[in-house]
């Protein structure tokens, strides 16, 4: 007993200092570009202040009605330069270029990377003509960025600077695309080939990738190749998509990647709560993490601070199946829009928790849109940000642009197209000093090992419980009223890894709402759940 409280207090003690230690708040200023345009779900890379921006979709969430989901109409088929320095944008059109090509960069949800000055696409999704039907492109393509921006500057041809090889392993799409040192990481994502149907009818085929790539490119600038490719497997861990994954400077000091949340269980369609770190050796889980907010894949930063051997990673609104009213955890199972921007913090102990930020997104957006960070910031191999290099009391970080803006937080069942678009807007994002952190909330829940989800919540009849248990061990399960009177009391036992257990219906007692209380080896966490009729 004293081994537990002295741990429970270590962790109480690193999450204070993972708090006190971010002295910073952020601020979001609309920059206004004329003829910007929407966009949502594409690819980017940047030569010095310009940045150039690769297909997505020029709509908003795809559309309920099959015909009309993925429709060729909202393909970007141009390249586009944006300039934010300057609120400058120039647009060319990618007619002229081969077909394969044609069809990739106007693709959505492509894996990409830079290095250099080239940016390396993988994969993506849309209509392709060649086969007469939606596929997921095997293709992988080469863009020269400062030649092909001074192109598209100049109205000249883009064609000598863009190169494609095929390979249907990357046949890939909603998958991430990171580096560690000179090693290249395409983690989870599906292939999905087919019209997309919310309907349940058969009309295309749907394959997680279960695993991650890991490869070298070799590029002379006139021919590139893939080498060296593995292959690592995990179907729980990996079988996600439209996700985050960011690199970081591990506690180590070393280079790695952390798949952060993403969809969909294998169990229930719900979102991952947990993530998963790679380094260049292996991976692990973080089994003392649970990451509640921002859970689709949205605008996203990772900085570390050397002086302090902390990674902080922030997400910008987007899509979560939690979020925070009045300092409680609510669970929404149709896993809505959100406007949370929220950090997740690793200590120099790997202790990871999770925070609510006080500034929120403008609306319901972050889901589909990038973060274009500024060129003169001090930064690893890996793009990590040196955070312990500001020296200014204000730095700027970056743009957040497009994304998907909905007009609400649950559109799902009613998207019709009217519902949302693509986001036009470009938010500048700074990051201000501040000695008042108490404002940052932290998500209790996060650094617990026990990843509590309930499905369906709003429940009508049965309750799943899904939680972690890092052994085999009892379980306690209690159900309290709105006014904290027990009403339902229930011992199990977990075994090691994933759990599920079930609540019926006649084990109620009213329709409304609940507080269910789950506890194992001294960890107690709590979720709110609704009972409908």
């Amino acid at each position: 007993m004293k081994k537990l409280f002295v741990f429970a207090w270590f962790v109480l003690f690193t999450t204070e200092l993972l708090a006190q230690n971010f002295n910073y708040k952020i601020q979001l200023d609309e920059v206004q570009i004329q003829n910007l345009g929407g966009l949502q779900s594409f690819a980017h890379a940047n030569s010095g202040s310009k940045y150039l921006i690769i297909g997505g979709r020029l709509d908003g969430l795809h559309r309920r009605q099959p015909f009309a989901s993925f429709d060729v109409s909202g393909h970007n088929n141009q390249l586009i330069v944006v300039d934010p320095s300057n609120l400058q944008v120039s647009k060319k059109p990618l007619q002229g270029l081969s077909a394969s090509i044609v069809e990739q960069l106007s693709s959505t949800n492509m894996q990409y990377v830079q290095e250099g000055d080239y940016v390396y696409i993988f994969g993506g999704y849309g209509y392709s003509s060649t086969a007469a039907d939606h596929i997921t492109y095997p293709y992988v393509t080469a863009i020269k960025i400062s030649s092909t921006i001074n192109a598209i500057l100049n109205g000249t041809s883009v064609a000598p600077y863009i190169r494609q090889i095929q390979d249907i392993d990357f046949a890939i799409t909603g998958g991430q695309l990171r580096k560690i040192y000179d090693t290249f990481y395409l983690v989870g994502g599906q292939k999905f080939d087919g019209r997309y149907n919310p309907m349940g009818n058969p009309t295309f085929t749907q394959t997680y990738l279960d695993a991650y790539w890991k490869f070298n490119i070799v590029d002379d600038g006139n021919t590139f190749q893939i080498i060296n490719k593995s292959k690592t497997i995990n179907a729980q861990l990996f079988h996600r998509r439209d996700y985050n994954a960011l690199a970081q400077i591990l506690p180590n000091g070393e280079q790695g990647i952390t798949a952060f949340s993403g969809v969909f269980q294998p169990q229930a369609d719900i979102p991952y709560l947990n993530s998963v770190t790679i380094d260049s050796n292996s991976y692990a889980l973080n089994a003392n993490f649970s990451q509640y907010y921002n859970h689709y894949h949205c605008a996203n930063v990772a900085m570390y601070d050397a002086s302090k051997n902390e990674m902080h990673t922030l997400f910008f609104g987007g899509i979560a199946q939690y979020f925070d009213s009045a300092g409680i955890l609510v669970q929404d199972n149709s896993v809505p829009f959100v406007k949370t921007i929220a950090r997740v913090s690793r200590s120099a102990n790997n202790e990871m928790a999770e925070f609510k930020m006080p500034t929120d997104m403008p609306g319901y957006l972050g889901a589909g849109a990038e973060f274009l960070q500024t060129e003169n910031l001090s930064k690893y191999s890996n793009e990590v940000i040196k955070l312990n290099e500001f020296t200014k009391d204000s730095t700027v970080l970056g743009y957040i642009y497009g994304g998907i803006n909905s007009s609400a937080k649950n559109i799902f069942w009613i998207n019709d197209g009217t519902q949302s678009s693509a986001s036009a807007s470009m938010y500048k994002v700074s990051l201000i000093k501040t000695i008042n952190t108490g404002n940052q909330t932290i998500n209790k829940q996060s650094n617990n090992k026990i990843h509590l989800q309930l499905y369906p919540n709003p429940a009508k009849s049965k309750v799943y419980l899904y939680f972690n248990s890092i052994a085999e061990s009892p379980v306690k399960i209690e159900l309290y009223n709105e006014e904290g009177k027990l009403i339902y009391e229930k011992n199990e036992r977990a075994t090691l890894g994933n759990n599920e257990l079930i609540i019926e219906h006649d084990e109620l007692q009213y329709i409304g709402v609940y507080f269910v209380y789950i506890t194992i080896q001294g960890n107690r966490v709590m979720q709110k759940l609704l009972i409908e009729e």
